[in-house]
């Protein structure tokens, strides 16, 4: 079992002052620590692409923290998306997150941009070509909602990795089962680049249930049934979540998982509270 996991962290845009002051709160909790790295997302249809470039150039000259900058295909050129990136790298950002990223809310199904990438093995292949940044990738351990079949979505994984990617970080999920097997899977195909769980702290079931549908993502009956009644009862919710969580990475470790990245929802209590569990402490000189 490994002794202590290295961790990352996802926080995504705010839409206002307001909610710039509570990711800023959120990551100045949760940096004391040591995150290997935090990202910071996109809406829906690369809607907050400025905002997530301006905080994400803020944590780099602002803290000693690594940044990834997500970047997607949507909405843009492949001349754009190389520009962006080009302009991270000469702000010393090395590492992005390269995804497809999905369509406006008003168009559905996802195309590709005229002139623009038309997935993410083509954006990971073209950013390679702009500088030499780490790669991270998204990973689907219940298959990609518009993937056709299982092994449609492992081809396109693989053509991801073979592009150039550093490592994959998969969708949430709920059971260990779900991720080892998937582990299992790609190691069978010849995948050898790192697949790191992402963790999703439940803060809000019936949000969670809706988020999972649109992503594919398994509600497991007991989970369901754990939560039954907690909806008006926040602090029990939240300590029901923090076990939860932390009992599907304490089974992971067992299984020799090493890297945990964890969606935060820009609420750091319920993540800290986890990292503790796993016997991450905040470093003392960070936490004064």
């Amino acid at each position: 079992m490994t002794e202590e996991p290295r961790i990352s962290f996802e926080f995504f845009p705010p839409k206002d002052a307001a909610g710039e002051e509570k990711l800023w709160d959120a990551l100045t909790r949760l940096a004391p620590y040591a995150p290997s790295f935090v990202s910071v997302t996109y809406g829906a249809g690369g809607t907050t692409r400025e905002r997530t470039s301006r905080i994400v150039t803020r944590i780099h000259s602002d803290t000693g923290i690594h940044p990834a900058a997500h970047l997607t295909c949507v909405g843009a050129t492949r001349e754009e998306v190389d520009a962006t990136a080009r302009g991270w790298w000469d702000a010393g950002i090395r590492h992005v997150v390269a995804l497809r990223g999905d369509p406006p809310v008003d168009q559905g199904h996802y195309t590709p941009h005229p002139g623009g990438y038309a997935n993410a093995a083509e954006l990971v292949a073209g950013l390679r070509r702009v500088a030499d940044f780490e790669i991270s990738v998204g990973a689907y351990p219940e298959v990609h909602p518009d993937s056709p079949s299982r092994a449609a979505d492992l081809d396109n994984l693989k053509r991801k990795i073979d592009a150039g990617t550093t490592r994959a970080i998969t969708q949430y999920f709920f059971e260990a089962e779900t991720f080892l097997r998937f582990r299992d899977i790609c190691a069978d195909a010849g995948i050898t680049a790192p697949i790191v769980p992402g963790i999703l702290p439940v803060t809000n079931f019936k949000t969670v249930v809706r988020f999972s549908k649109a992503c594919g993502t398994s509600v497991p009956t007991w989970m369901a049934e754990l939560f039954d009644g907690l909806d008006d009862d926040p602090e029990t919710r939240q300590l029901v979540a923090a076990t939860t969580a932390s009992e599907l990475c304490l089974t992971l470790m067992k299984e020799g998982v090493g890297d945990f990245h964890f969606y935060t929802l820009n609420r750091p209590q319920l993540t800290a509270a986890i990292c503790r569990r796993l016997g991450v402490r905040p470093g003392l000189e960070q936490a004064a």
